[in-house]
């Protein structure tokens, strides 16, 4: 009798999780918002058999170890909101690149400038300072290393937005010179990093 309350508990308990999931899938679909990586392989991702020695996939979590490439996105976008979950598991340095473009990258380390700085754009000199000074944190917002941090990233016509975990740290940045629509990229920067939940939003 005892076994067989603990198997109907434990069935109940298998069942919430995946309606759990199965709402948690729907409304991000009712966001209008799909995966990106779908926390299993690494479809959708221009990955070849270099890359997936380095950038591999456990428990819903893409792990990248230091080494090897960029990891690109087979499609590309152009007005986007873009959702990623991201941590450092030691001090260090990566990024997300947007529209192909590597001076459109939100940055990811341990810098006190805080994550969501757009390095490329905030150390051109040849730009006007009001564009080199939205490039550069309002704050910084990064959790301790080891957490989980969340990006959600906007890009729409020339501009740029990076939301980090719930603040506000780069505002409608000009993206001077970027291309209206190229592909997404992790960004190798010889630090280990993770990434899980990254999801987009094509803005028409």
């Amino acid at each position: 009798m005892k076994r067989a309350i603990l198997l109907g508990l434990a069935a109940a308990a298998s069942m919430a999780l995946v309606q759990a999931a199965s709402a948690a899938e729907g409304a991000c679909e009712q966001e209008g918002f799909r995966p990106l990586f779908n926390g299993k392989n690494l479809d959708g991702w221009k990955a070849d058999a270099e890359a997936r020695k380095h950038w591999t996939v456990a428990d819903g979590v893409l792990k990248y170890d230091g080494k090897g490439r960029d990891l690109w996105t087979e499609e590309s976008f152009g007005d986007f909101i873009l959702k990623v979950d991201w941590r450092l598991p030691a001090p260090g340095d990566s990024g997300i690149y947007v529209r192909g473009f590597s001076k459109a990258q939100a940055n990811i380390w341990t810098s006190p400038l805080g994550s969501g700085e757009v390095w490329g754009y905030r150390n051109d000199k040849k730009l006007p300072e009001e564009i080199r000074k939205a490039a550069t944190p309002k704050k910084k917002a990064d959790k301790p290393v080891g957490q989980w941090n969340t990006f959600v990233i906007t890009v729409k016509n020339d501009r740029m937005t990076v939301v980090l975990n719930g603040e506000e740290v780069i505002s409608n940045l000009e993206l001077r010179g970027a291309p209206k629509s190229g592909r997404i990229a992790l960004q190798h920067h010889g630090n280990p990093v993770e990434f899980r939940n990254i999801s987009i939003k094509v803005l028409k």
